[in-house]
């Protein structure tokens, strides 16, 4: 994503690649002359005929605790199941700033290493998380609700003319559209689309592209992958089969950027925007020009469909095959799962040796009410433990979105303060006031006037005192002042001091309140 920019390389790779030109800047000319022992003086007396120009400076959105966390959690799961490769986007949702990309290639050593920006450059299948397109159509266009019912056919299901479509799970049952998504069922999308669109496979795609589905999402790095979804148009559609296909995920081509930005739109009530990489150009520090999110599409769907999507996304954490992953989290969550088949060219979904390979992910976004943050994760060929997403990607998601939810004071409650013991607040001694401001100015404490008391207050304002009066021959109270303050108080006063000992005043020879004329000695005693 930082990239780099070298003779070799056309275009150039990341921020490097993009703003080369401004982060070089412009060299100068100047016009010198070759003098004796090969030495080379300017002409016109040094003065630049063109001044250089100082490159600029490129600020990012990433934020490097999370580019750490992300880049830590990513590696450390796809050396444990051996995956060739795996990417981790974290995105702020109302900003669409990209808080954190991390992409990691196995190498034939077995290490990981940065070689290919996976999330804006690999497009492929992307399985079951596609299925939040495929159900906000079906509800959008009022085809289908949470509670329509659906037969599972015992996890497989023969489309006519077509392929066998097979779950994970046995559903033997009838189940709803709600609990279809919530648990994945491939079976269930496909024939709620297949019984809806038959007769009409362009309101379906359609409604695809009025997501942006089959467009660029322009980035400010170059590098981003055409994204593919099919229409009845295309070369490869196949009338019996593709609209089932694609209805979980398949027969297209999107990256894992692409697929995030439709999550986000989830999460920021429908409004689609593009990802931002850079918010601000500066130079000597000043900004020179700003980036904002552009808004690709101002509301996806209605409403009522937004608001049953947020409750499947929030099912498949709650209720659903990322439930146990959850089940203690701190923050609530919301998401989907995603388990592909990875195509292997002609040769269809397998290798020579019939084996096949998956891609698994999870998109979504936290907490769940009110998201700041929207995330997807992709590890792509896992050959150690389980293939599901639910035990592959998502613990990426989960140990990621703790550590940000932990790192972001904004997403707590403000904490409940108890107070334990004695609650009353120290006395504040009268004393000199002039001091006392100048102490409170330095500390940055606003000082608040009392005229009948001398308790402190505590207060979001700042701290009360009493500020200090004297009334003509009458002894003022300095007990438990310091030696300072009672000298100011009763010079202040009128009266001379005779103090012994160190420390706090403990006593005074003449009592507080007694009528005393002017100029009598006051003995205090200090300990």
């Amino acid at each position: 994503t930082i990239g780099y920019k070298n003779e070799n390389v056309k275009n150039g790779v990341g921020l490097e690649g993009a703003y080369v030109d401004l982060i070089n800047g412009e060299p100068g000319k100047r016009l010198v002359q070759r003098m004796a022992g090969g030495l080379w003086m300017p002409v016109n007396n040094g003065d630049d005929e063109v001044e250089p120009k100082d490159g600029a400076d490129i600020i990012s959105t990433i934020d490097v605790n999370f580019q750490d966390i992300a880049q830590q959690v990513l590696k450390a799961q796809l050396d444990s199941v051996a995956a060739d490769h795996g990417c981790v986007v974290l995105m702020e949702v109302a900003t669409g700033e990209i808080r954190a990309i991390a992409n990691f290639t196995r190498t034939k050593e077995g290490k990981y290493e940065e070689k290919l920006n996976y999330a804006i450059a690999d497009a492929g299948d992307p399985g079951s998380t596609f299925k939040l397109a495929t159900y906000m159509t079906l509800f959008d266009q009022h085809k289908i609700d949470t509670n329509s019912m659906i037969n599972g056919d015992g996890g497989k299901y023969k489309i006519p003319k077509g392929p066998l479509i097979s779950d994970v799970e046995d559903y033997n049952f009838m189940m709803t559209a709600k609990k279809a998504f919530e648990e994945s069922s491939n079976v269930a999308a496909a024939k709620f689309v297949y019984n809806a669109y038959y007769n009409n496979p362009w309101q379906f795609t359609d409604k695809l592209y009025s997501f942006h589905l089959n467009e660029k999402l322009q980035l400010q790095i170059p590098g981003e992958a055409q994204p593919v979804v099919k229409n009845p148009k295309s070369r490869s559609w196949n009338i019996n089969y593709s609209l089932p296909e694609m209805a979980y995920g398949y027969e297209m081509k999107i990256t894992p950027l692409q697929m995030l930005a439709l999550y986000n739109a989830v999460a920021n009530d429908g409004k689609l925007i593009a990802p931002v990489l850079v918010k601000e150009i500066r130079r000597l520090g000043n900004t020179v020009e700003q980036f904002h999110a552009r808004v690709i599409n101002e509301k996806i769907c209605s409403d009522a469909t937004l608001g049953k999507m947020k409750a499947l996304l929030e099912g498949v954490v709650k209720e659903g095959n990322a439930k146990t992953l959850f089940k203690n989290a701190a923050y609530t969550a919301a998401g989907k799962t995603g388990t592909a088949q990875i195509a292997m060219g002609k040769g269809g979904y397998g290798n020579k040796e019939g084996k096949s390979f998956y891609q698994t992910s999870f998109a979504g976004y936290f907490p769940a009410k009110n998201p700041k943050y929207s995330m997807i994760v992709v590890v792509n060929r896992p050959t150690k433990g389980s293939y599901l997403a639910a035990k592959v990607a998502a613990p990426v998601f989960k140990k990621i979105a703790d550590r940000v939810f932990a790192a972001d004071h904004g997403l707590h409650p403000a904490p409940v303060m108890h107070y334990v013991g004695n609650t009353n607040l120290p006395q504040i001694k009268k004393g000199n006031v002039k001091a006392l401001k100048q102490v409170y100015t330095k500390l940055g404490v606003k000082p608040l006037y009392a005229n009948n008391t001398g308790n402190g207050v505590d207060t979001s304002d700042g701290i009360a005192f009493e500020d200090v009066s004297y009334k003509a021959g009458v002894v003022p109270q300095v007990k438990g002042m310091g030696l300072s303050d009672a000298l100011y108080v009763l010079g202040n006063a009128g009266y001379k001091v005779h103090a012994r000992g160190s420390g706090m005043v403990a006593s005074q020879s003449i009592a507080a309140g007694s009528i005393t004329p002017k100029g009598s000695k006051i003995t205090i005693e200090l300990q």
